[in-house]
Parts: structure tokens; C-alpha cells; sequence
């Protein structure tokens, strides 16, 4: 049970970005200083935050606590309600990475905490990506 009226509960969740996050704007920020080209948040199953058409990589950007990192540690730590959807935010996430890949889309899954400590392996993770895509390999 929520501790929160479904009406604050709403007013709440109204105020959580799902788009241009932090994370997503430090990334955004680094990919154009470096010229690459890419398109934010794609039409494609999932709505991934970066799409690179001509390599047909997608990059999502998962929010640690919506998405699941260390769910295993933190559920039972949570209330029956949170549980509940952040197992649907998993299962819907490896649904729809299964999804695209087998329409031949490479995807990339990084995690926020990942943005906020690391940004430079991220960008590696993703340019090394790019990089693979165009050599044909």
C-alpha cells in the first residue's frame, strides 16, 4: 500500500522527468561536441533515448530505481506496490532489447548511475560502438 493519496501520488510522479533527464543531457551534451550525429528519442519500440539510424544502434538511458538496477537487493527493501511495477519495468525492458535486436538493432543499456560517475567509459562504450558498426564488422 502506498503511503501517499493516489492524488498526491499523481501530483508526485507528474513531476519525474522521462525525458532529457540529467543523464541524458551530460550524453547529449558529449555526442555533438564530438560531431556525431544521432536523434534523440527514437519512434522506435521503447523509445530509446539515442538512435543512430544509419548504424542501427539504440542507446537507452535507464534510471537505476525505475528500471531495476540492484532489484534483487532493493525489493526487499520496498512496499508491495513498487515491487510490482518495477518487475513490469524489467520485464517490459528485456522484452522490448529482445524485440529490437532481432529486428536488427544493436542495443546499448546504460545505466544512470554509469552517466553520473563514468561519463568517459560511456562515451568509449558508445563511439566503440559507432565505430564497430562502420568498419562492417
Amino acid at each position: 500500500m502506498d503511503k501517499f493519496s493516489k492524488e498526491i501520488r499523481s501530483k508526485i510522479m507528474s513531476k519525474i522527468k522521462g525525458k532529457n533527464t540529467a543523464p541524458e543531457v551530460l550524453i547529449f551534451s558529449e555526442l555533438k561536441k564530438r560531431g556525431i550525429y544521432f536523434k534523440k528519442h527514437g519512434s522506435l519500440l521503447g523509445n530509446p533515448d539515442i538512435v543512430f539510424p544509419k548504424n542501427k544502434i539504440v542507446v537507452f538511458i535507464d534510471g537505476d530505481f525505475w528500471h531495476g538496477f540492484d532489484y534483487e537487493v532493493r525489493k526487499t527493501k520496498l512496499p508491495d506496490y513498487w515491487v510490482k511495477k518495477i518487475k513490469r519495468n524489467i520485464e517490459r525492458d528485456r522484452k522490448y532489447r529482445s524485440t529490437l535486436r532481432v529486428q536488427g538493432w544493436k542495443v546499448l543499456r546504460i545505466w544512470e548511475h554509469q552517466v553520473l560517475s563514468n561519463k568517459a567509459y560511456v562515451l568509449r562504450r558508445i563511439i566503440k560502438a559507432i565505430q564497430i558498426s562502420n568498419s562492417g564488422l
